[in-house]
């Protein structure tokens, strides 16, 4: 296991937290690599688990204040806040790769800059501040890191998801509405990890990843959009 280069009182500065419980601090920042083949389960993946749930919650109940929107639109915003690629970015300015716990192995291989890697490790974040410090603290984390991102967002297009510009752009040019199947799923159920392939009539175009079906769809139409150059 390969010790953080950087300290955590740097984090809890950065982030204006200080935790009562450091070691659930240090278990939402350890990569699952850092205790394999180990009789211990100190990774993040649990955390993670609740770190979504809890941001999920926070961003549906600061969008659900925009009464013009209708569901569809606060869907999409919500979509942009929360996708992986966008929780990699905000993990990056908080250097949260600086702080991981991870296998030499891992590490040698770019985890400590891996989108999913950091992604997966802000959400594990919110869920021990949530455990920790409770849901306003978790709440006041988002609202700072993360839910301030909306405009600029917004500005660059980002509430529109690729399912959404799949399926524009093959009802435009086709005149087909896409479909996705999960192709796959394995994990234990805090964890499970699937697989979504999408098609156009019978026609696979591409497959994508996901700790959940929506994600696992998102990747698959994002791939999609690259094979089938519409972006």
């Amino acid at each position: 296991m390969i010790n953080p280069p950087a300290s955590f009182t740097a984090l809890e500065k950065a982030i204006g937290i200080h935790f009562h419980n450091k070691d659930i601090l240090v278990q939402s920042l350890t990569h699952r690599s850092a205790v394999r083949g180990k009789r211990v389960q100190g990774h993040n993946e649990r955390l993670e688990f609740l770190g979504d749930a809890v941001l999920e919650l926070v961003t549906t109940t600061y969008l659900f204040q925009f009464e013009e929107k209708s569901e569809g639109e606060l869907t999409n915003w919500r979509a942009a806040l929360v996708r992986g690629e966008q929780l990699a970015t905000v993990a990056s300015e908080l250097k949260l790769g600086d702080y991981l716990f991870m296998s030499k192995g891992e590490e040698v291989s770019g985890g400590r800059t891996k989108i999913s890697t950091l992604a997966n490790a802000l959400e594990a974040l919110i869920g021990a501040i949530f455990l920790d410090q409770g849901y306003d603290s978790a709440n006041g984390f988002c609202t700072e890191f993360i839910l301030v991102q909306l405009q600029d967002l917004l500005k660059q297009g980002k509430d529109r998801d690729e399912k959404s510009l799949f399926q524009e752009k093959s009802q435009e040019l086709l005149n087909t509405t896409p479909h996705y199947e999960v192709v796959d799923e394995h994990g234990p159920d805090h964890n499970k990890q699937f697989t979504c392939a999408l098609y156009l009539g019978d026609e696979k175009i591409a497959t994508g990843k996901g700790n959940s079906k929506q994600r696992a769809e998102q990747a698959a139409a994002k791939s999609g959009l690259e094979k089938k150059k519409w972006k």
